[in-house]
């Protein structure tokens, strides 16, 4: 298989759907000539015209809300918000009209859409640049909301979410676009080298929404974790010499609680990690749903691991993040619990 990076195999997967369906239609501010401030869209417009990959006005409401008309009628639009901080004029237009379509027309209109959005920090953007605001989507019935971790899965979840009949929220972890990185919040991230890219499968290739994956086997103790947090994880885990399954969820919602009960039934014991504000993030759903699930073989109370609850700290990003040694002891203090 060809080694991508998340960029790559991100425009790998619209180039694909775009080239499989007619009805596909890529578009966003900056998205068609320039390719996108991150280059994902680079070489469409070029490849499918003027019609099918093209630029917009900097309005988020605008994009979303032409973009639902769209979708009612037929049409399936993958679109970019350049930030996902810049999501909030669009707010409205998802909740209110994206994710409620099908359901107030009793199934005579559906809503195709995709909504992508780069999240998260990294790269030093501070309040406006790096927000992580996947909670707010979980909350919304009527919306999935997918966070890859990884090149294939990138591309194999994309494909997915463009042929699902219902919207889409597309998050992905700009600290991972270019490649992976020691998982340490106190070292920059470095470009992947070739060596170094994710594999990932030719043409086309779909990864079911809702379906999580065991990046790292483990019999100690569960972390659940997404996006630019399993690789922290990762790291956390082999530092500290503790014996941690390590789950992706991949998938927000629909999640995959058959695997996350299996675990933790396993292990006994949790640990919740994500970049995201600690009150009201998705950590807390998903502590609600292993105690539901699992009280009974827990050993131990369900740590979580998540950002300051405090408005995006530039100076202090590498602070804000969950790095190995908040999440180690973290490991360390639900095993001595």
């Amino acid at each position: 298989m060809p080694r991508r990076t998340m960029i790559e195999a991100i425009r790998d997967a619209m180039d694909v759907m775009m080239s499989r369906d007619d009805n596909v239609v890529v578009f966003g501010e900056d998205v068609g000539y320039f390719g996108g401030v991150f280059r994902a869209s680079q070489g469409l417009q070029a490849k499918y015209g003027t019609s099918r990959c093209f630029d917009t006005p900097i309005s988020e409401l605008g994009i979303v809300g032409i973009a639902v008309g769209m979708a009612a009628y037929g049409l399936k639009p993958c679109v970019e918000i350049q930030f996902a901080d810049y999501m909030y004029p669009a707010y409205d237009q998802i909740v209110s009209e994206a994710a409620r379509l099908r359901y107030r027309s009793n199934g005579q209109f559906t809503c195709p859409l995709v909504v992508r959005m780069p999240t998260g920090g990294g790269i030093f953007g501070g309040q406006t640049h790096s927000q992580s605001p996947e909670a707010l989507f979980t909350h919304v019935c009527g919306i999935k909301t997918v966070v890859p971790s990884n090149p294939r899965d990138a591309k194999g979840l994309l494909i997915s979410a463009i042929e699902d009949p219902d919207p889409v929220i597309f998050l992905e972890p700009k600290r991972l676009y270019n490649g992976p990185f020691d998982g340490h919040h106190d070292r920059p991230v470095t470009p992947w080298s070739k060596h170094d890219l994710g594999e990932v499968d030719d043409g086309h290739f779909a990864i079911p929404l809702g379906s999580a994956a065991i990046r790292r086997p483990g019999e100690a103790v569960t972390i659940l974790a997404y996006g630019t947090m399993v690789h922290v994880a990762e790291t956390a885990a082999t530092e500290s010499g503790i014996d941690a399954e390590i789950i992706d969820l991949r998938s927000l919602l629909p999640l995959d609680l058959d695997t996350i009960e299996a675990s933790v039934k396993k292990t006994g014991r949790c640990v919740i990690v994500h970049e995201a504000t600690l009150t009201s993030g998705f950590g807390a759903e998903l502590c609600a749903l292993v105690q539901t699930r699992c009280f009974y073989h827990l050993e131990a109370p369900i740590v979580r691991v998540a950002g300051w609850d405090t408005p995006y700290p530039h100076a202090q990003e590498w602070d804000y993040f969950p790095g190995p040694a908040r999440i180690g002891r973290a490991l360390i203090e639900t095993l001595e619990a």
